[in-house]
């Protein structure tokens, strides 16, 4: 992406990826099925460096750190330790951070639905990053990834990687939902998002992923400190709106990788072993994320519930923001090709 701001390459990379180009997969892979379980590479696995268990831990800390919390929130709970402020506090960020993921790096810099102006990409790169998700380019990479090799083998978190089969199912349930984050699959940027490695406002974005991962705790400490007038205060807005609320988020999220891939509905035709859905219950929370299957159908269409009464606040957001003149080129559903896309 050119440090103008213009998303146009963003888009083009993730179209293709999103198409299925099949030259990507290894030529001498056995053709896949549908239903068998992902080919494995051969040979013995190599032992695990310094580096890889250095990941493996900090993917630990984050994955169980937040489970952890929600323990000791339902503990604290009894205790009558939840203030106002905490929900208040946990309710603004959830929808920051969320959207900072689903309008900025997935619609905007994964796709390039919509070109944003300098400051705007920036802001929500930021946002983005304080959701304990993973750098901006890294985040971008695995999701485009994940479209070229949609429920076939490549794809980082397909919950189809052990068959289709009941014990299989069961543990691509685990795979896709959080299991696939302890393997260290890593997905290379320059091959997948090399646009984003281009632009030195996200280069630098990413580079401060940890520094924002410390300050979307910090700030709900430090503000939580600052209008209840006590430490206790602060802790308990670190509980609730820092480490509860990131759990949460975690957790939509990769439901989006794991159950709307399973369960759902298909009222749009998708690429071949490409089983994406729409599950309604999921839709507030993931902020319109998981009206899945129309997004798999048309990958760079900014909105992805188009149908009636299915409610997307990130396409709401993209909307304001066009009106405020923030972002321009809004790729919006069109009738003929939402047509086109809709099964039989």
């Amino acid at each position: 992406m050119p440090a103008s701001g213009s998303t146009s390459t963003s888009a083009n990379t993730g179209t293709n990826a999103s198409a299925g180009n099949d030259t990507c997969s290894n030529p001498t892979t056995p053709a896949y099925d549908g239903s068998a379980p992902f080919p494995v590479d051969g040979g013995p696995a190599p032992a695990r460096s310094g580096s890889e268990r250095v990941y493996i831990g900090v993917t630990a800390a984050i994955v169980v750190g937040p489970l952890l919390a929600l323990g000791l929130a339902g503990w604290l709970l009894w205790g009558r330790l939840i203030h106002p402020v905490d929900v208040l506090l946990a309710l603004a960020l959830y929808t920051v951070t969320g959207l900072g993921v689903t309008v900025g790096f997935h619609r905007g810099l994964t796709h390039g639905g919509y070109t944003a102006v300098r400051p705007v990409r920036i802001a929500l790169a930021v946002a983005g990053s304080m959701s304990f998700q993973g750098d901006v380019i890294g985040w971008v990479a695995t999701h485009r990834r994940h479209h070229a090799f949609t429920d076939r083998p490549g794809d980082p978190h397909s919950p189809y990687r052990y068959g289709t089969r009941l014990r299989g199912q069961l543990r691509g349930l685990v795979h896709a939902h959080v299991g696939w984050l302890f393997r260290n699959d890593q997905t290379p940027a320059e091959r997948y998002a090399p646009d984003l490695l281009a632009d030195r406002d996200l280069r630098a974005v990413s580079r401060a992923f940890p520094a924002l991962c410390v300050l979307t705790l910090a700030l709900p400490f430090g503000l939580g400190w600052a209008i209840g007038g006590t430490w206790v205060h602060g802790l308990t807005a670190l509980l609730w709106a820092g480490l509860v609320r990131i759990a949460l988020l975690h957790h939509v999220t990769w439901s989006v990788n794991s159950l709307c891939h399973l369960v759902g509905e298909r009222p749009f035709r998708t690429r071949r072993h490409d089983r994406a859905t729409n599950l309604w219950p999921l839709a507030l929370l993931s902020f319109g994320e998981s009206w899945h299957n129309l997004h798999h159908a048309d990958p760079p269409c900014a909105r992805h519930g188009v149908d009636r009464g299915q409610l997307d606040p990130s396409a709401a957001v993209i909307r304001l923001f066009e009106r405020l003149g923030w972002v321009h080129d809004v790729r919006w559903p069109a009738a003929d090709r939402i047509a086109a896309r809709r099964a039989a």
